[in-house]
């Protein structure tokens, strides 16, 4: 009767005692692989014994269930850190112990029925080594899957440091900006407050030309208007000696008029002349340096570039207010007994310069000094850098003070 071979599939409950038991496979610890250690020969030899007692029996009675206990030895030797060579060399020295004992005839099929009872053995051995199999290819895959995480993480590391270092510019610029605006804003304060000083001194000095312009239309005007009332009045009253006395009543009363007309005529000269509107520019200058050398006794020689006239309205008020305010400042403050006014044209520019000999002063302190003297200074200045132009002043002891004025021009005529 032929015996029928089983084959027995190793489960988790299949494993030995030292065998960690993981899901349906089994994982050999790495100590149990270690080959010529005391504990692995005395195992090997114990098992041989086993396994030639075994075989014995399976290879005398050929039962079914010998299958099974030969996989059990293959579990025995799983447990006790044999491998399958381990095996074959325990199974060579069964069968080369039961030949020499006589105990079958191994050419009677029973070397067969012994390779049987050997594969069952190997049975459990070869599950824990494809159990070992796929413990390594799931350990490689979580190696590649954690090389993966790892280069995922290493970028996304990168993309942070970059974040971290933009944002770290981006808080630089704002540190700056907020820097800048603090400064701005300080800035604007001071300008603040020294628009405030500027205005109340312009207001100030208003509320003095006011009281001046006042105070000469009535000790000049006024009064001439009052004699002139008097003289009105004794005329109408008709007390006279003779003709000779009317007419020089009459004569008397026409010289006060002239007076007014003339005091009038000045003041209308000095807010704005009408010869500045109907005939240009340098016969206006002409006629303030005129009037202004006689009244002050002062030498005043001006030469001018006739194609100044093609400027706009705009730009020669402006120049006309800068030699007015420069020459005043001379007549007031200077002392000078010469003064010297030219207009030239520059590359791309009208320059006027207006000279004198009289004593100097110390430009900076002038133009920062909190007093209205300064009022005029920054009054040029600004007249002149609202047409796009610049003014510098020198001024330097036994020198005298230049005012140097330049605006753009061009060769066409513009009014503006």
């Amino acid at each position: 009767m032929t015996s029928k071979r089983t084959f027995v599939p190793l489960t988790s409950h299949d494993c030995p005692d030292k065998i960690f038991k993981g899901g349906s496979r089994c994982t050999i610890p790495r100590e149990m692989t270690e080959r010529n250690t005391p504990l692995m020969k005395s195992s090997r030899a114990e098992l041989s014994a086993r396994y030639l007692t075994a075989l014995r029996t399976y290879l005398a009675k050929k039962r079914l269930e010998d299958g099974d206990r030969a996989q059990g030895l293959g579990r025995a030797a799983l447990a006790g850190g044999l491998v399958t060579r381990d095996m074959a060399l325990v199974h060579e020295q069964a069968l080369v112990a039961l030949a020499a004992d006589d105990f079958v005839d191994m050419r009677n099929g029973a070397l067969k029925q012994a390779g049987y009872f050997f594969t069952q053995a190997l049975i459990p051995l070869e599950a824990a080594q494809r159990a070992t199999q796929e413990a390594n290819r799931h350990l490689q895959q979580h190696n590649e899957t954690l090389r993966l995480h790892t280069a995922a993480l290493a970028s996304g590391n990168l993309r942070l440091e970059r974040e971290i270092a933009r944002r770290k510019a981006g808080d630089m610029v704002i540190r700056k900006s907020k820097a800048q605006y603090k400064e701005l804003f300080l800035a604007s304060q001071v300008m603040q407050r020294k628009l405030r000083q500027l205005t109340h001194q312009i207001i100030s000095a208003q509320e003095e030309e006011r009281k001046k312009i006042s105070r000469e239309l009535h000790d000049g005007v006024v009064q001439t208007l009052i004699g002139i009332n008097v003289e009105l009045s004794a005329l109408g009253k008709g007390a006279f000696a003779g003709l000779r006395t009317l007419k020089t009543k009459i004569v008397r009363i026409q010289r006060l008029v002239e007076n007014s007309v003339n005091a009038v005529h000045q003041f209308a000269r000095e807010l704005r002349p009408a010869v500045l509107d109907d005939l240009g520019l340098i016969p206006a200058l002409h006629a303030f340096s005129k009037s202004l050398a006689a009244r002050k006794k002062i030498n005043i020689h001006m030469t001018a570039f006739d194609g100044v006239e093609a400027l706009g309205d705009a730009k020669r008020i402006v120049l006309f207010r800068v030699a007015q305010e420069a020459l005043t400042n001379v007549a007031r403050h200077a002392r000078a007994t010469q003064v010297r006014m030219s207009i030239t044209e520059i590359s791309g520019a009208i320059r006027m310069e207006i000279s004198d000999n009289g004593k100097s002063f110390h430009v900076g302190k002038t133009l920062h000094a909190k007093n209205p003297k300064r009022l005029g200074l920054i009054g040029m200045k600004e007249r002149i850098e609202m047409v796009g132009g610049s003014l510098t002043i020198e001024s330097a002891p036994g020198k005298g003070t230049t005012v140097r004025a330049e605006i753009p021009f061009s060769s066409e005529k513009t009014k503006k």
